[in-house]
């Protein structure tokens, strides 16, 4: 084909409606919603969608009631820009439920700009090798558009992918025909050692790995670069300082960050809340806690299908923030880039345990669930060991080592779990 459009679209684009489907939400509860404007919810509930700058059609959502002001920022990446958001200035916000993702302050992260001309530097440094991007499903778009147009190059995807690149209205730079550009976007999960040793031997290749969580590689032809759609720490301390919300409340589990905002506090007086579910959300809810007492091996078995070997491993980097930043055998373009532990012997497929920034970047991961889960599988395990208070984790562990205990006595301790997380 010919060389890819390197130009924006000239016409606008239509207006983005967000809405998420779940096979647990009947549709008459979905509401397509458009971005920018304030939609009012019964009698007494306005929400309002705004841009969050995140992955394509992502939104922060503000409530307004009885209860007070809201900011749900969802997963998002904090730019100047948003100061202008007419629905946002001079607002006073009760509850600001934040985007913690990168909350910390000895682990700084670049901008996407700065990160992209990193990448265009590690292309720069192999001109005679194929260039492969690992991404998720959805995300870094930006990143992929930005690198065809630098080096005027088409970007080979799958023909699913390229479907959806038409949908989001990016730059015409996508292609599905093999050899027709030098730059392939990938799943990122494709991005391990025994993939590279396979593309190289067709052709000199190099994987590009955009991430903001600490990682560690095998294949010295693995280039990580620290591409974040998430805010950075200094740019959540700016956003709160010129929002300054009643009260900060993190997202993302096991990782406090309120007191980092404490001085950007409003002293205003809160409104407490008074939210009511309606009868049939609640109706809703205990129909599916019961479908989830009733089905614990179905939640077993998916467990242990998603601790199964993959691709890309990621660690809680909480764990490598005060370790020296030493890397043998690993090309890392930042500095400040965390260690984290990756698949050390070669020759063996790495571990992946992410999903889609639904949330890198996320949103809902558990980093470091699958090594834990086969920390486990190491040792023999007795049935005397399986507290009741344990069950939880249980749904984490590979049936290799479940099978090892009584099934009677494991559906029993789930559905202990269970009935203690109805009761609370």
């Amino acid at each position: 084909p010919p060389r890819p459009v390197l130009a924006a679209r000239s016409s606008p684009p239509r207006p983005v409606l967000t809405a998420r489907l779940s096979p647990q939400v009947p549709t008459c509860w979905i509401r397509p919603l458009e971005v920018g404007q304030s939609h009012v919810l019964g009698k007494e509930v306005t929400v309002t969608l705004l841009d969050s700058n995140h992955c394509p059609g992502s939104v922060m959502f503000l409530f307004e009631g009885a209860f007070g002001t809201i900011l749900y920022t969802g997963d998002f990446r904090y730019t100047s820009t948003m100061q202008g958001e007419p629905a946002l200035r001079g607002r006073h916000i009760d509850r600001l439920y934040l985007d913690n993702t990168h909350c910390h302050p000895h682990r700084p992260l670049p901008s996407r700009q700065h990160a992209t001309r990193q990448a265009a530097h590690v292309i720069r440094m192999h001109p005679r090798h194929q260039v492969v991007i690992g991404v998720y499903s959805l995300g870094k778009e930006a990143l992929l558009v930005d690198l065809a147009m630098e080096f005027s190059t088409w970007v080979v995807v799958s023909p699913w992918r390229l479907e959806q690149m038409r949908l989001l209205e990016l730059p015409d730079v996508f292609t599905t025909e093999e050899g027709a550009g030098w730059i392939r976007a990938v799943d990122i999960t494709e991005i391990r050692w025994d993939t590279l040793v396979s593309w190289n031997t067709l052709h000199p290749t190099i994987a590009i790995l955009p991430t903001g969580r600490p990682v560690k590689v095998t294949h010295p032809n693995i280039y990580p670069i620290l591409y974040s759609d998430h805010s950075s720490f200094s740019e959540l301390c700016e956003f709160v300082k010129w929002l300054k919300p009643c009260s900060v409340i993190p997202i993302v589990r096991g990782s406090i960050c309120q007191a980092y905002f404490q001085k950007y506090l409003s002293s205003a007086p809160q409104a407490l809340p008074d939210l009511k579910i309606p009868k049939p959300v609640q109706e809703s809810a205990q129909q599916q806690s019961k479908r989830k007492a009733q089905e614990p091996r179905r939640l077993l078995k998916r467990a242990a299908r998603h601790s199964v070997p993959r691709g890309v491993v990621y660690e809680s980097p909480e764990k490598h923030t005060e370790k020296s930043e030493e890397s043998v055998g690993v090309k890392v373009l930042q500095q400040n880039c965390c260690e984290s532990a990756f698949c050390s012997e070669e020759g063996r497929t790495c571990c992946h345990t992410g999903e889609e920034e639904g949330k890198e970047e996320l949103s809902g991961e558990q980093p470091g669930v699958a090594r834990a889960a086969s920390a486990v599988s190491q040792a023999p395990v007795s049935d005397e060991h399986f507290p009741a208070g344990f069950a939880g984790q249980y749904l984490l562990t590979p049936l290799n080592v479940l099978k090892q205990n009584s099934s009677q006595k494991f559906d029993k301790l789930v559905e202990d779990f269970f009935r203690r997380g109805e009761a609370s």
